[in-house]
Parts: C-alpha cells; sequence; structure tokens
C-alpha cells in the first residue's frame, strides 16, 4: 500500500518547512529499518513542501503515520505535534495523482516550474543510494517522471522559463533599471546557482561572479563564465545584487558592510541570509516567503489539458497496480509450464539452443496478449474479469487490489 504525508506553502509555515528539509530526508534509512511495517521509504524536501512517500503493509496506515511522524520530527528538530498538525495523509490511488502532479509541476509555487522534476529524481536517487527504496516506489517514481516529462512537451504548462528563479528575477527587475549594468553576486554552485546564470543572462546580465562556501568556485566560474570571489564580504561589498542558493552559508547583518543600496535574494533553503538584514541601510530582501506571495494564480498559468494527463496517467498505473498481482500469476504458470517443456526436451535428447529460444518466443507470444488486455480490463474497472478467466480457464486463484475510493485525511493527525 501506498501512503504519502504532505505538508507544502499552501498550508505550512516556511519555518516549518526550512527545518523539515534540514532533517528530514536523513531519518528514512532509520524509518525503513526499524518499523516493520514501513517497506519502503522516499523523502523530497524542498523549500517549498515536505513529502514522505511509504510503501506500507495494507493495515497499517496508522502505525506507519505515526512512526515517520516520529521519525521526521526527531531528525528535523520540529515538535511532533506541529508536524502531526501541519501534514495530510494520502493514501492508495491518491498518492498517485498527488506524486505525479507535483512532479509536473502542477502543485509548486510557480505553477509548471521546471526544477521540481529534478528534485523528485534526486529525491529518488538519495532513496536509492540509502537503501529505502521499493519495487513499489521505484516504479511509481520512474512514471512519475515519465508523466511529468509528457506534460511539458505535450500540453502549455510546459512554455520554457517557468521557475522560482526566473520569478525571483521578475520581482528584482521592478527594482533594477538596467541588469547589463548591474554587479550581480551568486552565492552557492549547485543546480539552483546555474539555473540562476542562465536566468540572469536572459535578462541581459553581463557583470556575474560567484562565491562558493564549498570551494567549488574555480570549476563552477570556468564552465559558466564567471569571475571567482575568494572573499565573501568584500564581493558583497562590490554587488549591487546578491542571489544567495546554497546550503551551508548564514549571511547575518553583521556580514554586510556599507550604506550602498543593494537588492539581496534569498532562494536558499534552509536560509542563507537572517532576515534581520532588512534592519539595514540600503538593504531590500526578496525571499522564498516573500517570493510566493507574488506567485502566479494557478488558473492562469495551469492548464485544463495538463491536469487531465496527470489524471489519466495516474489512472492507468493504478490501474495496472490493481491487476498485477493476476498478470504476475498468468506469467508465472506460463513460464512454469515452459520450463517443463524444455526439461522435457532435454530428456528426449533435443535440447539445442534453437529449440529453447522457438519456445521462450512462444511462450513471450502467449503472455504479451492476455497482459495487454488485463491492463485494459483494469482501466475499466473490469478486473475481476480477468481474475475469474484466469480461474476458469488455468485454475490460476489470484486476488486483484480493486482501486479504493479514499480520500486524504484532514489536515491534522491527532485521531490518528
Amino acid at each position: 500500500m501506498l501512503l504519502c504525508l504532505t505538508a507544502n506553502h499552501r498550508n505550512t509555515s516556511f519555518d516549518l518547512l526550512e527545518k523539515l528539509s534540514f532533517g528530514a530526508p536523513d531519518a528514512a534509512q532509520g524509518l525503513v529499518n526499524n518499523t516493520d511495517a514501513v517497506h519502503g521509504a522516499v523523502v523530497l524536501a524542498t523549500c517549498n513542501r515536505f513529502e514522505a512517500y511509504l510503501d506500507i503493509d495494507d493495515a497499517a496506515a496508522e502505525a506507519a503515520t505515526n512512526a515517520t511522524v516520529d521519525a521526521m520530527s526527531r531528525a528535523s528538530g520540529v515538535a511532533s505535534a506541529d508536524l502531526r498538525s501541519a501534514v495530510t495523509v494520502l493514501s492508495s490511488d491518491e498518492v498517485v495523482t498527488h506524486l505525479f502532479a507535483v512532479t509536473s509541476g502542477l502543485e509548486s509555487v510557480v505553477v509548471g516550474e521546471d526544477e521540481i522534476a529534478g528534485q523528485v529524481g534526486r529525491a529518488l536517487l538519495r532513496a536509492r543510494g540509502d537503501g529505502t527504496t521499493s519495487s513499489g516506489l521505484e516504479r511509481l517514481f520512474q512514471r512519475a517522471t515519465q508523466t511529468s516529462r509528457g506534460v511539458k512537451t505535450q500540453t502549455a504548462i510546459g512554455g520554457a522559463g517557468r521557475s522560482l528563479v526566473r520569478l525571483a528575477l521578475e520581482l528584482a527587475s521592478s527594482r533594477i533599471a538596467d541588469w547589463s549594468i548591474s554587479r550581480v553576486l551568486i552565492v552557492g554552485t549547485g543546480q539552483y546557482a546555474a539555473t540562476t546564470v542562465a536566468a540572469l543572462r536572459d535578462r541581459g546580465a553581463t557583470m556575474l561572479s560567484v562565491y562558493s562556501p564549498s570551494g567549488r568556485g574555480d570549476a563552477f566560474g570556468a564552465k559558466y563564465g564567471l569571475s571567482v570571489q575568494r572573499d565573501l564580504a568584500g564581493a558583497m561589498l562590490d554587488a549591487d545584487v546578491i542571489i544567495t542558493c546554497t546550503a551551508s552559508t548564514v549571511i547575518g547583518t553583521s556580514a554586510i558592510i556599507g550604506t550602498e543600496r543593494r537588492l539581496v535574494i534569498d532562494l536558499g533553503m534552509p536560509r542563507n541570509v537572517d532576515p534581520a538584514i532588512v534592519s539595514l541601510e540600503g538593504i531590500e530582501l526578496l525571499d522564498l516567503e516573500i517570493i510566493s506571495l507574488h506567485a502566479p494564480l494557478e488558473e492562469l498559468t495551469a492548464t485544463a489539458d495538463a491536469r487531465e494527463m496527470v489524471g489519466d496517467a495516474a489512472a492507468r498505473f493504478t490501474a495496472e497496480r490493481s491487476v498485477e498481482p493476476a498478470v504476475v500469476a498468468f506469467r508465472a504458470h506460463i513460464l512454469e509450464l515452459l520450463e517443463r517443456e524444455l526439461e522435457r526436451a532435454r530428456t528426449r535428447g533435443d535440447d539445442t539452443a534453437a529449440t529453447e529460444a522457438a519456445l521462450r518466443h512462444l511462450a513471450s507470444v502467449l503472455l504479451h496478449g492476455p497482459s495487454v488486455r488485463a491492463k485494459e480490463l483494469a482501466l475499466d474497472g473490469r478486473e475481476q474479469e480477468f481474475v475469474d478467466g484466469l480461474a476458469a480457464l488455468y485454475g490460476i486463484e489470484t486476488d486483484v487490489a480493486l482501486p479504493g475510493n479514499t480520500q486524504p485525511r484532514s489536515t491534522g493527525l491527532a485521531s490518528a
């Protein structure tokens, strides 16, 4: 069974999301290793959302939810009660639809943004590295990525340039008269920094430099043609615009000197800049919380086609999952018959490679048609017909996981 605990910018404070983004991903390994009911976990924690996707025993939703809340609370320093009141719990087919929509950018601050699909992919890669994925979660996340690509290429939501970075620069443009003569310092060398460089150059910025807290400035500067700064304080003093997007630097009020007018854009999560810097003369701050308040309304950026595509893809995935046990049982039956025939051929002395190849090809042909038909029936809600057919024709008894009408629980887990 699939379960998802989710909180995002629409219903949760950025302070809480910031804490979760810092510590929650580290908790997945312990959760899977120490909780019998949880067989797999992928945690997605970004600047505007927290998601814990779980593969659990069918009757263990409450236990898995409680264990996840406790594990994430300990790892992030968020009070358990606060996390319980922030997350919404989704289950079964609701999880599929939600992840497909998230990966396609339909639930982002900037609807249709480019970065989220990469963040989802990196969350899966981290889970693989930590050994916390399961076959069910692998299939779910891989199909979500495929759906995202289809949405971006086949619908109007795939317009180039939608991103949190570009929204931030759009807001900043009301403060910057001419980007071509503005000195811009980028603090950080990750994916957001690369996106920032491209977005700045699209706006005509040419005087770009980079400072790397991790020491990767030389490589990043060479790759993107930027001057490299060694002294952060001096670099900030020389800059008109400072853009932070790193995981390790916090700029406080004592770090910025001088009274010149400067615009600071904080894209970091956790926060890179102390909000108190706005008390300094000449300093204006755009952070994620401020940027999100100016995000375009979904109705103006999303399209009905994108929502429909996500819904169709989720329905197909759910249908395939529901009939999968029956298809697996059918495959096992046919392959068992194949092995018996191969053994008979060997007994007769007819064990040539050509004979085996021919029989395996025949088995593949026999499996293909019924497997496709099973998925077609499942899409129509007729899974049981396939199961009944297996029982009648082959004596194969199996069950299907019929798609439920499960609705997401309301925000707050006091009753869980």
